[in-house]
């Protein structure tokens, strides 16, 4: 997705200097993220290669709760879960009947969903934020200062004060386009969600990466 801005941002953006504007974008994105303590949705994930051209597509189910708790399931067109209870990630494959299981990296700049789940405050430290704005959504593009980093840009769009799309792009430029839906912010969630019993007979990976 393009971030397209108005000819009112446009116009700020002739008149205020860069890093007044990527203040005040993650200013105002970390306003919106702090509130959340769990957040729970559907969604709809595109993979694109560097000329638009799909890849793949995915849908499922996330759950997410701070700080860095989160669960990730892919419905179709193949299963996978990923599971963190806020120490380590266990990604399942029933299909290879492999689960790999490592520390989770609280580097926001390595696990995006961190953004969400606990780390907003980490914002300024981490990333240069622009926001801009287009009727009722608002979209903050976040590209990372370290370079030792997963993806090059990675950009949230929200309608309201819930989050609706996630966009991140890497050195290729290929993109991971996703879409939430029937979104649920700060709902109890279910007693054991971010629990992961890995199944007999998988083949375990313990990874130190």
């Amino acid at each position: 997705m393009t971030v397209k801005k108005s000819l009112a941002m446009l116009a700020m953006s002739l008149a205020i200097p860069l890093s007044a504007l990527a203040s005040e974008g993650a200013e105002r994105l970390t306003r919106l993220l702090e509130p959340l303590q769990t957040y729970q949705s559907s969604f709809e994930q595109q993979i694109l290669d560097g000329g638009g051209q799909r890849l793949q597509e995915t849908r499922g189910k996330m759950w997410l709760s701070r700080p860095g708790k989160f669960r990730w399931e892919v419905d179709a067109p193949y299963r996978q879960e990923v599971v963190s209870d806020g120490e380590e990630v266990i990604l399942y494959d029933p299909d290879l009947e492999q689960a790999t299981v490592q520390a989770l990296d609280m580097r926001v700049t390595h696990t995006p969903a961190l953004l969400l789940s606990g780390s907003a405050s980490e914002l300024t430290e981490s990333y240069d934020v622009t926001r801009s704005q287009q009727g009722g959504s608002e979209s903050f593009v976040l590209t990372p200062k370290d370079p030792d980093t997963l993806f090059e840009q990675l950009e949230m769009t929200f309608r309201g004060e819930r989050l609706r799309a996630l966009q991140m792009t890497d050195s290729t430029g290929q993109r991971t386009a996703i879409t939430f839906n029937d979104v649920r912010m700060n709902d109890p969630l279910v007693d054991g969600i971010f629990d992961f019993a890995i199944p007999e007979g998988t083949d375990v990976i313990r990874s130190t990466q």
